[in-house]
């Protein structure tokens, strides 16, 4: 779980991050940016899901939680591809 970040790093956001572009159907991870307020929820840190839409320049991520899935709405800027 991320708590902090490294000194050198504290208080940037890296722009490739902040407009990266996901395809509908593509399995994303939830890692939370740091930098950005207001708080991303602890509960979503480290799950992944699938991306269902996008909503304005956020996506639409469908996420297993236990035996529901939910959706939830995320900046593309918490996302991170997986292969």
């Amino acid at each position: 779980m991320i708590k902090r970040k490294s000194q050198r790093e504290h208080g940037k956001i890296k722009l490739s991050r902040y407009f990266q572009d996901f395809k509908i159907g593509e399995r994303v991870a939830v890692v939370r940016e740091l930098a950005l307020e207001p708080k991303f929820p602890k509960t979503l840190q480290g799950r992944s899901g699938v991306i269902e839409s996008k909503r304005g320049k956020s996506y639409i991520v469908r996420i297993k939680d236990l035996n529901k899935e939910k959706t939830y709405i995320i900046h593309p800027v918490h996302l991170r591809s997986l292969k």
